[in-house]
């Protein structure tokens, strides 16, 4: 094996997000773009002798040939062994399981989570360490300085490896195994949940229908749900995937999976619906013409975790994004354990799954998960409700009312503005800074301000300190709302409007979030400007 060295200069915008580096698939194909951040990664993370290092991906458009650059990277670089998933695939939750049973070095996960793919669409890369969970801020602005001062890089000069059967290859004195992706995840998942449970209800006419959005889960969902629990074979829609997700968007949410909503809203409707994004790692929830809030699903999930083998030894405690509803406190609180509230970014959750603080989390955008890995975990989430509704043989929807009843209804929505000029995101963040001292104490109808702030977080685990994490205007009736720029798009600027307000009213839980909400999203767009600075008279996407 011949090691070239090549000579390179640094790209300026190679800074990684909440989830690790996405842009355009014609910026990763810029000559030596690719090359320049998977050296930084290497140079900053090391390779102690005998790494072994992860690496896989959605299949997204750009997959097999990013894969076949850094497995002759790593070998370079001096790994001893690279595990890649057979065909270029590992889910994200499937890629931090194999990170944890083989005890890797850590992984690389190629994916652009929910985003478009295709030739002209996204493409992402991120690290996850050693315990299976994204890089730490320190270690990713560790990378981001290397890819600023980068000078050169190291590639083998071979013949690229046949990813499509299981197999053991040289590169030099490293070894590429290509592994089946779906096993080792699949076992875990049937150590967790009562599948025989599962399949007695399945056996007994429980009709389900889960949507792969032809995304990386298809295989995942085929082998767990047909194969293993023995669903009907077109409970899995959409399972083959393709590098451009079908021409779709794999965002698994009331718009982007309008084909699940659709099937789910009609007369003949299956019991329980579900489908999952690009990665594998987002859920979305739904019963008989009836959508589960990602934060009331974090919230049912832990006041039923008893009824789940995996989870019947007790919740060490549960942990939350910030924008993410309370709901989850309120179950908490009555279990007696902590919750805490974190910035978004699975990151957060790591620190304190490591520490043993936390058993469950989630977001408020689509991701749940637990400890048995350290990613959010869309198929985990799906079979934690299926194991629920095998022991209680309730509708989804009975099962939720029958939470609200006892512990109120969080009424929550998120309004996503996608695609605007960033100019005019960033003046509406900068008015309601420059707004604080005017707010606090104003009156708005029935509502009064009680604080604004902008969310920061002190990790009870290493003490590093987050700022900027999002615009809060807190009311003295508990309610709230929450603005915030993503990080996880490659286009424009997306500014999302967290909504919340509590509703002890049983008689009014059957009502329309949305309804409920009317007064928030009026003060929303009243205190912001936002018609005014962004031109935009409706969301993108309602959730």
């Amino acid at each position: 094996m011949q090691i070239r060295t090549v000579a390179t200069t640094p790209f300026t915008d190679q800074k990684p997000g909440t989830s690790g580096l996405r842009k355009r698939v014609p910026v990763f194909q810029q000559q030596h773009y690719l090359e320049n951040f998977v050296q930084s990664i290497f140079d900053t993370i090391g390779t102690p002798p005998g790494s072994t290092l992860v690496l896989g991906g959605d299949g997204r458009y750009y997959n097999r040939e990013a894969i076949q650059v850094i497995l002759k990277m790593a070998a370079a670089n001096g790994y001893a062994r690279v595990l890649v998933g057979r065909g270029g695939i590992l889910s994200t939750p499937a890629a931090s399981c194999l990170i944890r049973e083989y005890r890797t070095h850590g992984g690389i996960i190629l994916s652009a989570s929910h985003n478009p793919g295709g030739p002209e669409g996204d493409f992402g890369i991120k690290y996850n360490g050693g315990n299976g969970g994204p890089a730490t801020e320190t270690v990713t602005e560790a990378i981001f300085a290397a890819s600023r001062k980068i000078a050169e890089f190291h590639i083998a000069d071979t013949a690229d490896i046949v990813l499509d059967r299981d197999g053991d290859h040289e590169i030099g004195d490293m070894t590429v195994s290509v592994i089946d992706p779906v096993a080792a995840y699949a076992g875990l998942m049937e150590s967790l949940f009562d599948f025989a449970a599962i399949r007695s209800l399945l056996k007994g006419g429980f009709r389900i229908r889960f949507d792969a959005m032809h995304a990386v889960t298809g295989p995942y969902a085929q082998e767990i749900l047909v194969n293993r629990l023995g669903a009907l074979p077109d409970s899995v829609m959409n399972a083959v995937p393709l590098p451009d997700f079908g021409k779709g968007h794999p965002d698994p949410n009331l718009t982007y999976a309008h084909e699940l909503v659709e099937i789910m809203y009609r007369a003949d409707a299956p019991d329980f619906g579900a489908a999952s994004d690009g990665d594998g790692d987002r859920n979305m929830i739904l019963g008989k013409r009836f959508f589960v809030t990602p934060s009331d699903s974090l919230a049912l999930l832990a006041a039923n975790a008893y009824l789940v083998p995996g989870y019947r030894r007790g919740l060490a405690g549960i942990a939350r994004s910030m924008p993410t509803s309370a709901a989850a406190d309120r179950v908490a609180r009555e279990l007696g354990i902590p919750c805490f509230e974190t910035p978004t970014g699975w990151k957060f959750f790591g620190n304190l799954m490591d520490a043993g603080k936390v058993t469950l989390c989630g977001e408020e955008s689509f991701g749940t998960g637990s400890d048995h890995i350290r990613e959010k975990d869309g198929l985990w989430a799906v079979l934690f409700w299926l194991n629920i509704l095998a022991a209680r043989r309730q509708p989804v929807e009975t099962i939720l009312m029958e939470h609200w009843a006892h512990y109120g209804r969080n009424v929550y929505s998120r309004h996503d503005y996608e695609d605007i000029p960033a100019d005019a995101a960033n003046s509406v963040m900068k008015l309601l800074h420059d707004r604080f001292a005017e707010l606090q104490g104003a009156q708005f109808g029935n509502l009064q301000v009680k604080r604004c702030d902008d969310f920061s977080y002190t990790d009870p685990v290493d003490g590093s300190v987050s700022t900027g994490q999002g615009v809060r205007i807190m009311f003295t009736d508990g309610s709230r709302i929450v603005f915030r720029l993503s990080g996880t798009g490659t286009g424009g600027a997306t500014l999302r409007i967290y909504l919340e307000s509590f509703e002890p009213d049983v008689s009014r839980h059957h009502l329309d979030a949305q309804l409920l909400l009317a007064e928030l999203i009026g003060i929303a767009s009243q205190i912001s400007e936002l018609r005014e600075r962004t031109g935009r008279e409706q969301p993108t996407v309602i959730t």
